[in-house]
């Protein structure tokens, strides 16, 4: 039985072959648009303020039709194109024969040219009086059946395009990502840095705790990663005498999919030589605020039900106090896994019994800490088996100078002085890869490479990692990562 979606689409393909049959191409080359419906609309309130008595300007636009009322003399359709939307208004008397043909012709998802002059109608509804249309692309589908308001999460997740259709809040969201970027850029840019990309397959898979994508060069039939971190190349660079890089590229992690971590995600990282973690804090704070400030106009936005504050200066919290405060665990106290492991047993946690005690805390710190964290907070000092390319604290060899940024409930950044000891650096890779083959994952993590540049000698250096998409749900109130990336990972449909 034939739906009525499919007869809808038939119908469509029925009026493709008329219109072609009186020798229209539907999907023509090229259409000269003089200006955007809001260029349109400005030029017709300049022309009205002006009180000359001269025609209105006449102009040539183009878009969507997204509403349609063919009427019996008059007949009225709404376009929008990446600027907004116009009316566009339809006199019989007006038009000739082929241009009402052609009318009858257009649905609504059709892309369409239109010429005329700009008036304003009896209604006061600012228009084009159209004299000429063009079609530029027939849509043989329709829309879905509130296009005006698409809802349906996973059609909007799935089928972008009918989501940035629909509702032009998502659209806004996207443009609103690509202002922040572009004011990040402009940030570190300012203050002396250099943007370069590196590698996304890797040989070994280092520069984070995570497991990786593998996929295969056959030209030179060898495994690669596709990377967890560019960390390790971007620090290449620092040895190789640039004093301040930067990248925003694309990061992939073979791991869980929620709200908050999507497997493929945009981060930024940056190393300055001749700083530390302090140093980098300072610079996070302030960029952040001077984002918001730029895209926003404030440094206050509003989020899962609460304002967040991102004037500086951010609160400072010990890792350690953080834990204790929000779980009621005091990790010192319990020096291996085990007896960690036990503690949080009796808070009822089940616990994976193959886990170290670095992702034991880690645990601890995503279960407790993080969601409690809304303003935005630097978490300070981690122990230094959680953080192997990080550089011990001078005053606590368990520690390192490590720190997290939180807010709205989540991690949006982390950051070190950057370990630049080449042999203790092996050792504590050997370390991590000893306790990841006990807990199952083999993994290349260790970057020989990398230890050889180290050996010609690294600057002190302050390192960064933002996550970009969880920055932009903050600005822009999204609870949901698959909210500011155009295409996330779904699982395909049965």
């Amino acid at each position: 039985m034939t739906s009525r979606l499919d007869r809808i689409a038939r119908k469509r393909r029925e009026k493709l072959e008329r219109i072609r049959a009186r020798g229209i191409n539907p999907y023509p080359y090229g259409y000269h648009r003089s200006h955007t419906t809001q260029q349109a609309l400005a030029l017709l309130k300049e022309h009205e303020e002006s009180g000359t008595k001269a025609e209105a300007p006449a102009v040539n636009l183009a878009g969507r039709v997204m509403a349609s009322r063919l009427m019996g003399k008059v007949s009225f359709l709404v376009i929008r194109d990446g600027s907004g939307k116009i009316q566009l208004y339809f006199r019989n008397d007006l038009l000739s024969q082929d241009v009402l043909k052609l009318l009858k012709d257009i649905d609504i998802g059709d892309i369409i040219g239109a010429s005329g002059r700009l008036c304003r109608t009896k209604a006061g509804e600012p228009s084009l009086e159209v004299e000429n249309l063009t079609l530029l692309a027939k849509s043989l589908q329709p829309l879905p059946e509130k296009w005006h308001g698409l809802s349906d999460i996973d059609t909007r997740y799935r089928q972008r395009y009918l989501d940035l259709i629909a509702n032009t809040e998502a659209k806004e969201i996207f443009h609103m990502r690509g202002q922040i970027i572009t004011a990040i850029r402009q940030f570190l840019n300012q203050r002396g840095f250099t943007e370069v990309e590196t590698p996304v397959l890797q040989p070994s898979a280092g520069g984070a705790l995570a497991r990786p994508f593998i996929t295969h060069h056959h030209a030179l039939d060898q495994d690669f990663y596709l990377r967890i971190a560019p960390e390790l190349h971007l620090k290449r660079l620092i040895i190789g005498g640039f004093d301040k890089v930067y990248e925003l590229g694309r990061i992939f992690r073979n791991e869980g999919i929620s709200t908050k971590h999507n497997p493929e995600f945009t981060m930024l990282e940056s190393y300055e030589t001749y700083a530390d973690y302090n140093d980098v804090m300072a610079m996070v704070e302030e960029m952040v605020a001077e984002v918001s400030q730029q895209v926003l106009g404030r440094d206050k936005v509003e989020f899962g039900g609460n304002t967040i504050n991102f004037k500086p200066p951010w609160q400072r919290l010990q890792l350690r106090q953080a834990i204790k405060e929000y779980s009621g665990i005091d990790f010192d106290k319990y020096p291996d896994a085990d007896s960690l492991r036990a503690e949080m047993e009796k808070k009822n946690m089940e616990v994976d019994p193959q886990k170290d005690r670095s992702r034991l805390i880690d645990e601890l710190i995503s279960t407790f800490v993080e969601p409690n964290i809304i303003q935005p907070t630097f978490v300070l000092d981690y122990p230094v088996e959680m953080s192997p390319l990080a550089k011990r604290k001078p005053d606590n060899e368990r520690l390192v100078e490590r720190f997290e940024a939180f807010a709205g409930g989540m991690e949006i950044a982390n950051a070190f002085t950057e370990l630049n000891d080449p042999i203790e650096q092996r050792q504590r890779f050997l370390k991590q890869q000893r306790e990841r083959k006990v807990e199952g994952e083999v993994v290349e993590t260790i970057d020989e490479d990398f230890l050889l540049a180290l050996e010609y000698g690294m600057p002190p250096t302050g390192g960064l990692g933002v996550g970009i998409d969880r920055l932009v749900m903050l600005l822009t109130g999204q609870p949901s990562i698959r909210q500011v990336i155009l295409f996330p990972q779904l699982k395909e449909k049965p």
